[in-house]
């Protein structure tokens, strides 16, 4: 069996290309990567139940092993929908479900601690990290501790203390040469990568405006439950609770936000805006806004104007648009992608034949590269700070204030509860009237 196995690590290069050190390092590839590479999946909700289903999809054998979520039964409907798929191996035939979901009971963990089980399973390669986007901090450091490749959805944190230790994590994933991709997907999609490379040798010129959006409606809400305790409630309701989702600014719009920070190939300097409540006020909407708008201001003067809302019935746009001195882009959707100069030639235009879905070329590429022994995806540092700038976006809002980069990636203010467990209370409770506070611009301390 170990012969087997170092003679598939020679054959797929990880040994002859000097990736693999001693197991006594700790360092480099797992050092039980075979012919398969399993996964453990953290987090059994829709987004990671897609995000196994598209690892499972790939060319290379790769094989569940391993789930935890802290609902049993969010982690049964999850192993349910992946067993009744159907996947096919690289020759194209339909292979027996054992052969790509293989988790027995004593492989399912359940509860706060159960993603510390999963990863610290020895023959897990792999591991997506997709619960809500409060635990990612935790759940990366784990992973990078116990030297598995990730792929982790976005937003990355919630708050400055978990972007702070995500981007300590960055560098010590570097150094042991893991390969860490981050969900932000648009950077797999061929539309944005054609565009932008056009873009960043100088088709446009210099970038001097632009806007971003996520202009969309309201996602899910679960109805309060007799006899549920507060923490069980937030967490089946994570997007409308900032410690778990950091407001929709930065569970949805970071997309957006990313995209302005990638074409101008930096961060904000400052942002400033403001959002509120205006049409989604009840209870059993948590503590979110329902609209923000800002300005993005970076190091050169470039303002990007950023906004998002979730209204029902209204215009709805999920695009980015930018202006240069030679000339504009004013959509990436699909075959709307042109640069165009300023006397209406076009530049480029995108033809999307043949595009692949950006959600199954991340995990194509992620496992890929750990297929062959290669270390080619360090998103992680990238990840963080764009999700930072969405925390800024966030604390621009909240408190009507100028917020500027270096005051808020040093915030001490953390949002995560003291105590993890069913009968503990988050930070954030409701009033006798069952309305949780809201921030008010002018008041709401946020740095």
């Amino acid at each position: 069996m170990e012969k087997n196995r170092r003679e598939f690590l020679k054959a797929s290069g990880l040994l002859a290309g000097g990736v693999i050190l001693s197991p006594l390092t700790g360092y480099g590839y797992n050092s039980a990567v075979g012919d398969t590479i399993k996964v453990a999946l953290i987090g059994c909700g829709g987004r990671g139940t897609g995000a196994a289903a598209q690892a499972l999809s790939t060319s290379q054998n790769v094989q569940i092993v391993a789930m935890a979520d802290a609902f049993k039964d969010r982690l049964d409907e999850s192993y349910k929908n992946l067993t009744a798929k159907k996947y096919k191996n690289a020759a194209g035939t339909v292979v027996d479900i054992k052969t790509k979901v293989d988790v027995p009971e004593d492989r399912k963990f359940v509860g706060f601690d159960a993603f510390k089980k999963a990863i610290a399973l020895k023959d897990v390669d792999v591991v997506i990290l997709a619960t809500p986007p409060g635990f990612r901090p935790s759940h990366f450091e784990e992973a990078v501790k116990n030297d598995k490749h990730i792929f982790m959805e976005k937003p990355v944190a919630t708050d400055a203390p978990g972007i702070r230790k995500v981007l300590a994590l960055a560098e010590e994933a570097k150094k042991k040469k893991l390969n860490v991709v981050v969900g932000l997907q648009r950077h797999y999609q061929r539309n944005y990568l054609e565009a932008i490379k056009r873009i960043h040798d100088g088709a446009l010129g210099d970038i001097v405006g632009g806007q971003v959006y996520w202009v969309g409606s309201s996602p899910w809400m679960k109805e309060r439950l007799p006899n549920q305790t507060e923490m069980e409630y937030q967490m089946r309701n994570w997007y409308y609770f900032n410690w778990l989702c950091g407001d929709h600014i930065n569970e949805q719009h970071v997309h957006n936000i990313d995209v302005a920070n990638w074409v101008k190939r930096a961060y904000p300097v400052q942002i400033q805006g403001t959002g509120g409540r205006e049409v989604r006020t009840g209870k059993q909407y948590g503590e979110i806004f329902d609209h923000h708008t800002l300005d993005l201001v970076y190091a050169d003067g470039t303002t990007i104007s950023s906004q998002c809302r979730q209204f029902e019935g209204t215009w709805n746009k999920v695009d980015e648009a930018f202006v240069g001195t030679k000339g504009r882009i004013d959509s990436f959707d699909g075959k709307k992608t042109i640069l165009k100069d300023y006397k209406g030639g076009v530049i480029y235009q995108h033809d999307d034949k043949g595009d692949i879905n950006p959600y199954q070329v991340e995990h194509d590429d992620l496992f890929a590269a750990v297929a062959k022994g290669e270390y080619k995806f360090a998103d992680a540092e990238n990840g963080a700070k764009s999700t930072m700038t969405a925390i800024m976006g966030r604390m621009a809002t909240y408190s009507g204030k100028m917020i500027k980069w270096d005051e808020a990636l040093n915030s001490d203010i953390n949002l995560f509860p003291d105590k993890l467990a069913w009968d503990a209370n988050p930070k954030v409770l409701p009033g006798p009237d069952g309305l949780y506070p809201v921030a008010v611009p002018g008041k709401t301390i946020v740095i």
